[in-house]
């Protein structure tokens, strides 16, 4: 493509996300010779062909404004609507997929209530409604949408923000996670892992290691992809043979060491597997604060296969979550929806994989091993 049309092809998205407002100045050609390194007659000849679509009016002396109701003929907008994806690196990778799958086909993007990715990263319910009415104002074709968790009256939140959207005829795919708890679905299309598979496959990891007391390690309130995992480590636990533990999930702060030593350290755990990365990097540190080794004393699994998982003191053995995979399905699914709103809802869960590190013991010298296969109580 030449490079005129590159840079007018980007500021043609942005116009119709409405980055400039209504009315509202582009930058200068100076400025965006600068951003896209093109020389200024490239830059004055994307300006022209914007002007000739009527896009854009160029003021002699005081530059290029947006025209009142300018709208792209060939640009159409969708929406994100990912709460998290300021503190969940694996939702900021799937909306980073996304939006380069939004340029490629000459989409534009709301990142919330802004066209800019690094805007609107973390959203609390407020704001998100506030992100759902500009989506309905500015007609995008679809959403996709990552429920919240870990928000009081959840459950409540989700659903109004969804009903909003499907009042205004705008289709939504579900990200990561559905909105009612497991094994319960909703009328949404979902892409994400398949759950109940990775925490089988964690459980049964740790079994095939010599484990027997396996529990899950969950912040409260967390999403109904947590009790997908449960489900699956519970099924590991009855085919191998292993009694089922009266309280197979644990709910707490993985930081409070009062919490670890009374709910971890003197129950006779072997192993743990966590709801993710971040809640398995701070209990390897509070574990370490009470005196308990990992792997030696109790060994450890998380999800999402975060960068830190390598960086962590103990590097954490992992389900690895197929952000570039789930992002394409779900893009896929959404267009299938756009084209035909009288479609089945669709549920396609992608196969998780297990990446085996430090922390589940796997690598340990067996003489070190048997010294310790028991935490020591506190």
């Amino acid at each position: 493509m030449q490079k005129h049309r590159q840079v007018s092809k980007e500021l043609r998205t942005e116009i119709a996300t409405g980055r400039y407002g209504v009315a509202g100045r582009l930058p200068s050609e100076a400025q965006l010779v600068e951003r896209f390194g093109v020389s200024r007659p490239t830059i004055g000849r994307a300006l022209q062909d914007l002007q000739n679509e009527g896009l854009v009016e160029r003021r002699a002396g005081s530059g290029s404004f947006v025209r009142p109701q300018a709208k792209s003929n060939e640009t159409h907008i969708l929406g994100l609507l990912v709460p998290g994806r300021g503190s969940t690196e694996v939702l900021d990778l799937i909306c980073g997929e996304i939006g380069a799958m939004a340029r490629l086909r000459n989409y534009g993007l709301l990142w919330g209530r802004s066209a800019h990715p690094l805007q609107d990263r973390t959203l609390d319910a407020q704001l998100a409604e506030e992100a759902c009415q500009q989506f309905i104002e500015r007609e995008v074709r679809g959403v996709f949408f990552a429920p919240f968790e870990h928000l009081e009256n959840c459950e409540q939140v989700n659903r109004r923000l969804l009903d909003s959207l499907q009042q205004s005829g705008i289709p939504v795919v579900l990200l990561d996670r559905d909105i009612t708890r497991f094994p319960l679905r909703s009328s949404h299309d979902l892409i994400a892992l398949d759950n109940v598979q990775a925490g089988f496959l964690a459980a049964d990891h740790l079994i095939r290691l010599g484990c027997r007391e396996v529990r899950l390690l969950a912040e409260p309130g967390a999403a109904s992809s947590v009790d997908a995992r449960a489900a699956g480590i519970r099924e590991a636990l009855l085919l191998r043979g292993i009694p089922l533990p009266r309280e197979l999930r644990i709910a707490g702060d993985p930081t409070d060491s009062q919490f670890i030593r009374k709910s971890v350290c003197g129950r006779g755990i072997d192993a743990m597997i966590c709801a993710n990365d971040y809640t398995a990097a701070r209990l390897l540190k509070t574990l370490g604060q009470v005196g308990i080794s990992v792997p030696q004393d109790i060994r450890l699994i998380g999800f999402d296969d975060a960068r830190y998982a390598t960086l962590v003191a103990v590097s954490l053995t992992t389900i690895h979550q197929p952000s570039r995979d789930i992002a394409t399905v779900a893009f896929r699914a959404l267009e299938a929806r756009i084209r035909d709103a009288s479609l089945p809802t669709c549920t396609m869960l992608l196969d998780p994989t297990l990446v085996v590190r430090d922390s589940c013991g796997a690598y340990a010298n067996p003489a070190q091993e048997s010294k310790s296969r028991t935490p020591r109580r506190k």
